[in-house]
């Protein structure tokens, strides 16, 4: 495999980064990850980590190097994780299961997988152009495929921050798979949570990931989502990957990773931990040093993924 990816998160305006993201590849596949824990519900930061923990170990497990079937570890990964959540909270008593929205995209063999519960979403873009994005699990959404609503009325609906599904809380997630999607040199997947796409809408954000290198787009069209949101912006969290075939021009550049001299039980990882911004947690959250303790607990009861 050859790629670039750039990954980065945000505190936003909020007091702590919810937010979870990870991208994680072997010699033959490659994992990305958003979660976006709930703010509307108590320890949402818990939820998104360990549905990211959980999924990256599975993910280490099994790609030696290769996954057996990307579209079944992705079903059976986010259950699990889902499951996780809720012997999180049982384990801790916490008043109710901690919920968090998530995507997860597997790249393998020249084809992309992805699987979503809730509003994070995943975004295909060709010669700069969408090609494909994944559709919100949220009331507004479904008011729109009513032909209730319209898409650009949707930021302003009171219901907008609705979602039907999502990993924790009281009810089983449902979980929306991709078929295999082929990838062409240059294709170019987003994954994201919704403090991103939200204040600057798709148009604004397939332009700003076109036209130059990840490393440089991704900070600017965050820069630009968190100017729209203005003293409202929530948590903004992005991993982006261009893929390139092997003799293609973009395989030449200096930040493309290829794979191919990788061992086969290797992988490379980076998961985005970072809790709390400046401030503390609201009234009834875990404080900071609460959060960070709970934090290496499910470090410690879930096996460390490799971070070589």
């Amino acid at each position: 495999m050859r790629f670039t990816i750039y990954q980065e998160s945000r505190t936003g305006k909020r007091k702590s980064n919810q937010d979870r993201i990870v991208h994680c590849y072997s010699r033959d596949a490659l994992l990305m990850l958003v979660a976006d824990g709930m703010g509307g519900h108590l320890h949402g930061e818990l939820a998104a980590h360990v549905a990211a923990q959980h999924i990256t170990q599975a993910f280490q497990r099994e790609a030696r190097p290769a996954l057996d079937d990307p579209s079944l570890f992705l079903s059976r990964a986010l259950s699990a994780a889902h499951h996780a959540i809720l012997d999180d909270a049982l384990d801790r008593q916490l008043p109710e299961a901690p919920r968090t929205t998530l995507i997860a995209c597997i790249v393998q063999g020249g084809a992309a997988y992805w699987a979503h519960a809730g509003d994070s979403r995943l975004y295909l873009l060709r010669r700069g152009h969408l090609v494909t994005r994944t559709r919100d699990h949220s009331r507004t959404q479904l008011l729109i495929d009513q032909g209730l609503l319209q898409a650009d009325e949707a930021a302003e609906h009171p219901g907008r921050n609705r979602l039907y599904s999502c990993l924790g809380g009281n009810h089983s997630p449902q979980i929306e798979h991709s078929p295999r999607t082929p990838l062409r040199d240059g294709d170019i997947l987003a994954l994201c949570s919704d403090g991103v796409w939200g204040p600057i809408g798709d148009d604004q954000l397939v332009a700003g990931l076109s036209g130059g290198p990840l490393n440089r787009r991704v900070p600017l069209l965050m820069d630009q989502a968190e100017r729209a949101a203005g003293a409202s912006a929530d948590n903004l969290s992005m991993v982006a990957m261009c893929w390139h075939d092997e003799t293609s021009a973009g395989a030449a550049t200096v930040d493309a990773i290829s794979t191919r001299t990788m061992a086969l039980d290797d992988f490379t990882t980076r998961l985005d931990v970072s809790s709390m911004g400046a401030g503390g947690g609201a009234p009834g959250d875990l404080n900071e040093d609460e959060i960070e303790r709970a934090i290496r607990e499910i470090n410690a009861a879930i096996q460390k993924f490799d971070t070589r």
